[in-house]
């Protein structure tokens, strides 16, 4: 067979007596070895001998039982060629392989000989079956109804073709009515009938209508087999419901015993959960029971492997696969070594694949070009699409999904929303710059192309062109799908636009899981964690099971309200949906959970209880003990760390350069910085000199910190000059605050925290002109400031004060509250500058609105007296609002704790563990 040339990208040299990706790929004279020792096997020719009819059926016959539809067609057309033709026993073998191939023109010859043959075809019900079957498995429902319709008898078979032909063609609601016709007319519907209907709907997602056709197939005295649960965990791999394709298998392994299919049906899901320990079980079962390992559970066992990083393990499957490999085997190792960033390799296998035989075919073509795409190498990727049609393959929409998501991973946007534009000019037939795309046959965007435009414009923020994507999903018929319904709420969430993200997520009627998890996200990207709390219960009340993302969403919630109570609960569910240790990413948000709710105790129990502990975990705890003012710990647990063979990260002397300046050490800060790289390899980015910079600005050595700026090997950013700009406020220095505030307002025109800060600047100095001055160019930009907001957590519930809201409906009572305690402060000596909460809302948009002094005075008429009141606040306290409530804690003899994003404030008896200093 002739090979086909594939572009590779640079490569180092490759060693004498391996094969070389750039080498001419001709076909073999010698033996060659395949990949890390896999022994190989070549398809024997076949051997056809004509021009005996009953030749052809035994070839025809034996191609149709090794599954090789195209040979099969290929010895029915010599057949007629030579004048033979099939019987009533050959026939619907020819009918299965026409469909097998995807050969309609081919099928309708067949049919057409059917109807010639006279009654002995024509009124054969095998043959009459294998008809409908065909036409269905075609996906033509109209022709598989006439060939129905055309039956003198139907049977149960004829029933559950043609009820799978409106399955598979989504029209479930039609497939749902045949089945209770079949019914009617007296043929009761088989375990193979009623597993087509329970695949239909689990295919097409409705997995609980699926399981509700399961329960029904028991009631009506119909024993589900293996192959019953097969179709309902099939169901949920394909619309990646990995969780309840999990639940399914495992409440199945409890009455059966898991066959071949079901292992290659589960292993996706594994891989899906990254359920590496799983997918290593049921390889074991497999290899206990005798089960062989074929094509099918090789691909899925590879591709298991493949992603979860066990590459040795995916490439000994494929050596062991049992018969002869087919292309997907071969496509599941090319992935392999292309995940492990082996091109060398992979491009060996695709040559040796064609040496073995095997023509390469779409996927394999789609594997190289999402590689080279996301290695930034466009051109060999736009070269590989044309090298596709040289070998008679056309790109699919598969080819352009794969180029558009491996360009935006690059970085390389522009030119992924370019592929995205040409495929809608394609379709209008005006695009003429790709040459090698059939404009006659254009290439339709799908849900997936939808989905990563999508993904790709959330990152860059660009709602309006969201907004166009979303209006071409709505005219196309594509909002219907869960991940572009998911995807669009994401991209509203993070663009800021609440109202169209909530307006998208009830507008989809199949919510999952993943739909749930984006509203969760959205809401808590958008600062609003009570939103986020009330809606995870909504979500247990559709019961629906939460994963591991919605506890980590449901977790960071709980941590921004200090709302203790839930996030002991989600731990509680954590430890009992993994009860032999929890992911890493739960134990960070468990220690930042506790953490934020004050409970430093039980932060620092969670650490330790953590079976694994990545650097994540470490840096989780260090950033409790730096929340808590507590940079001792954090070096002691730094030591530790170092001790063990977790490697520290960047973050990890991020938050050490932290605690310096908690301490004011400025020697162990500048140790620290140089170490980083010294000793572990860690080149100082840019977040490691604005914390350098902060030491120094802290310290007051401001013209220092301008002139290590200078110094940098990187251009400065807008958070740098924003810390070079607090420090100025702390130490009322308007010569450098001018110089920053310049650079910042260049960087950052249309962000508002920047005016507010420099407006505060001057107000502090009594420059009450430059102040005006500053508003008002806030106020000639169009800028907002967002509204502060404080929340309370009480028992089971989360109560939020937004700036000028006054609608709560005790606020009454928190006002005579408050007025009670100012008094009491005037007579200590100490009078608050606003004697009225909000009283300057519609006055000074800038100022503080004091949220945190509301809440905590709604703290004390509403919880018991020896209760400790928590608020976290979205903004900075300001003094006023701190000297206030060191007062009220030694008033009210009472523990109030407030983490205001920067710092944990823990007021009691008059002092705040913060030293005044935050």
């Amino acid at each position: 067979m002739a090979t086909t040339m594939l572009p590779s990208p640079s490569l180092p040299p490759t060693p004498r007596g391996v094969l070389s990706p750039r080498c001419s790929l001709q076909a073999p004279t010698h033996a060659h070895r395949v990949p890390d020792g896999a022994s190989r096997r070549r398809h024997a020719p076949v051997q056809r001998a004509r021009p005996e009819a009953a030749a052809y059926a035994r070839e025809i016959g034996a191609c149709v039982r090794a599954r090789r539809w195209g040979a099969a067609c290929e010895a029915f057309a010599a057949m007629r060629a030579a004048g033979a033709a099939p019987d009533r026993f050959l026939l619907p073998q020819v009918l299965r392989a026409c469909a097998g191939a995807d050969a309609p023109r081919l099928a309708a010859a067949a049919h057409a000989l059917a109807a010639k043959g006279g009654p002995a075809l024509a009124d054969d019900a095998v043959v009459g079956n294998a008809i409908v079957a065909m036409y269905a498995a075609l996906g033509d429902v109209r022709a598989a109804r006439a060939a129905f319709e055309s039956l003198p008898e139907r049977d149960v078979v004829a029933w559950t073709a043609l009820v799978g032909a409106y399955a598979n063609a989504g029209e479930l609601g039609e497939a749902f009515q045949l089945f209770e016709s079949m019914q009617a007319s007296g043929v009761r519907p088989d375990v193979i009938s009623w597993n087509t209907l329970v695949s239909g709907f689990a295919r097409n997602g409705d997995i609980g209508a699926a399981l509700d056709l399961f329960d029904e197939m028991r009631l009506r005295g119909v024993k589900p087999r293996v192959s019953s649960w097969n179709c309902i965990i099939s169901g949920c791999v394909q619309n990646a419901r990995y969780d309840e394709a999990l639940g399914i298998f495992l409440e199945m392994c409890e009455t059966e015993m898991p066959d071949a299919v079901t292992i290659a049906s589960i292993l996706p899901a594994c891989t899906g959960l990254m359920a590496l320990g799983l997918g290593k079980q049921l390889h074991s079962y497999a290899v206990r029971c005798g089960i062989k390992l074929n094509v099918y559970i090789g691909s899925s066992l590879i591709g298991m492997y493949s992603e979860c990083r066990e590459f040795a393990y995916a490439t000994s499957v494929f050596a062991a696969i049992d018969g002869e490999r087919n292309v997907t085997v071969w496509n599941e190792l090319i992935q392999s070594y292309i995940c492990d960033g082996r091109m060398d390799k992979a491009c060996e296998a695709f040559n040796l694949m064609q040496q073995d035989g095997l023509k390469p075919d779409t996927v394999t073509y789609n594997n190289f070009i999402a590689a080279y795409a996301r290695a930034g190498q466009k051109e060999l990727a736009n070269e590989l699409l044309s090298g596709m049609m040289n070998v008679s393959l056309k790109p699919n929409v598969v080819s352009m999904n794969a180029l558009i998501s491996g360009l935006h991973q690059f970085g390389l946007c522009a030119d992924a929303l370019e592929v995205f534009r040409y495929m809608q000019l394609l379709n209008s037939g005006d695009a003429k710059r790709w040459t090698f795309l059939d404009n006659s046959n254009p290439i339709q965007p799908n849900g997936t192309t939808v989905t990563s435009v999508l993904s790709l414009l959330t990152d860059l923020k660009l709602d309006r062109l969201g907004k166009e994507v979303h209006c071409y999903a709505l005219r196309n018929g594509l909002t219907s799908n869960i991940f572009v319904s998911s995807k669009l709420v994401d991209l509203y969430g993070k663009t800021g636009d609440m109202v169209s993200a909530a307006n998208v997520f009830q507008g989809i009627s199949n919510k999952n899981v993943v739909t749930w998890n984006s509203l969760l996200a959205a809401y808590k990207h958008n600062r609003k964690p009570e939103v986020v709390l009330k809606l995870f219960c909504e979500m247990l009340e559709s019961n629906l099971l939460p994963n591991l993302v919605t506890v980590q969403i449901a977790l960071l919630s709980s941590g921004m309200t200090m709302a203790s109570g839930y996030g002991r609960e989600l731990h509680g569910f954590i430890q009992k949906n993994w009860p032999d240790g929890y992911p890493v990413t739960l134990a960070s948000a468990l220690i930042d959970m506790y953490g934020k709710c004050g409970k430093v105790e039980d932060a620092r129990l969670a650490f330790e209880r953590s079976v694994e502990k990545d650097v994540a975990v470490w840096n989780a705890m260090m950033s409790c003990y730096l929340l808590h003012r507590m940079p001792r710990d954090i070096k002691r647990l730094f030591e530790i760390l170092e001790q063990s063979r977790t490697r520290p990260d960047p973050v990890t002397f991020i938050l050490l350069l932290s605690a310096c300046k908690q301490e004011g050490s400025m020697v162990e800060a500048r140790s620290y910085f140089y170490n980083m790289e010294d000793l572990y390899g860690i080149k100082p980015s840019l977040k490691h000199y604005t914390c350098m910079v902060d030491i120094m600005g802290t310290a007051g050595l401001l013209e220092e910190s301008l002139e290590l700026i200078q110094k940098m090997p990187v251009e400065p950013d807008a958070c740098l000059w924003s810390t070079v700009l607090k420090a100025c406020k702390l130490h009322s220095d308007l010569d450098v605050a001018a110089k920053a505030a310049k650079a910042l307002f260049e960087l950052e025109p249309n962000n508002a925290s920047n005016y507010m800060l420099l407006s505060n600047i001057y107000a502090n100095s009594g420059f009450w002109d430059s102040t005006e001055s500053v508003r008002d160019a806030m106020t000639e930009h169009g800028l907002h400031v967002e509204s502060q907001c404080s929340w309370l957590y009480l028992g089971t519930s989360v109560d939020s004060f937004e700036a000028g809201d006054l609608s709560h409906p005790a606020f009454e009572d928190i006002l005579s509250t408050w007025k009670d305690l100012a008094s009491r402060m005037a007579e200590s000596g100490y009078a608050p500058q606003d004697d009225e909460p909000y009283c300057n809302v519609q006055v000074d948009p800038l100022s503080c609105h004091h949220t945190e002094r509301i809440a905590v005075c709604y703290g004390l008429i509403s919880m018991r007296a020896h209760e400790p009141i928590r608020v976290s606040k979205n903004f900075r306290m300001c003094k006023e609002c701190h000297s206030s409530i060191k007062f009220i804690s030694r008033d009210k003899k009472r523990e109030i704790l407030i983490s205001d994003g920067c710092t944990y404030h823990h007021f009691s008896d008059g002092s705040c563990s913060c030293g005044d200093m935050w």
